[in-house]
């Protein structure tokens, strides 16, 4: 936490030019919100070293857990952001991202807390303006009254679609997917996770 993050944390002041070098450049930003433990981040990187990746988590556990993984694979395609990934996309310059992944993020199950939920009409037009058209945004979750939740928000969203190829088989996981700790959690537990494909109009 004290050496490695300060070289890998991402400069907010400096995020809209970073995002304007890789377009001209022609590398592509992918986000992930909410990396928890940072397997799937970590997997993604290493998998695609030609992507340059922005992971968000407040949580310093999940952080430490992310810097050993960069750490221990050499990984140099990685920023993190300790703290509030709308401070993130308040940074990012518009059509800035070709993808994003929000993987089963706290579900705030009391219903006085749901508007807690990261997932919300705001978000996503924040989410489509940084993100340029085409541009895929992954949600995954075991709790069926989120993915409702988000499926309806998507539905009456002008930016997004589900698409027929992404709505036919939501049970099934991504090609190449790494799992989480969270996903292994939940499939002890008895739940089924929900992996949802929407695309940027």
């Amino acid at each position: 936490m004290e050496e490695l993050l300060p070289r890998v944390a991402v400069d907010l002041a400096k995020l809209s030019a970073v995002c304007q070098q890789s377009k001209l450049s022609g590398r592509d930003i992918w986000l992930e919100i909410g990396f928890g433990g940072g397997e799937h981040l970590a997997s993604d990187a290493q998998a695609h070293p030609d992507v340059s990746f922005i992971g968000c988590e407040p949580f310093v556990n999940g952080v430490a857990k992310l810097l050993m993984q960069i750490d221990a694979q050499g990984l140099h395609n990685i920023r993190i952001h300790h703290g509030d990934a709308m401070d993130v996309l308040v940074a990012l310059p518009n059509a800035a991202l070709g993808k994003v992944n929000i993987l089963y993020p706290d579900p705030w199950p009391k219903l006085r807390h749901r508007k807690r939920r990261f997932v919300s009409d705001r978000t996503l037009a924040e989410l489509a303006r940084v993100m340029r058209p085409g541009a895929q945004l992954r949600f995954a979750t075991d709790i069926d009254d989120y993915a409702g939740w988000t499926l309806a928000r998507i539905l009456r969203s002008p930016d997004f679609e589900w698409p027929a190829s992404s709505s036919a088989d939501w049970l099934t996981p991504w090609a190449g997917w790494p799992g989480t700790r969270y996903e292994a959690k939940a499939f002890r537990e008895g739940r089924s996770p929900a992996y949802l494909t929407f695309i940027r109009r």
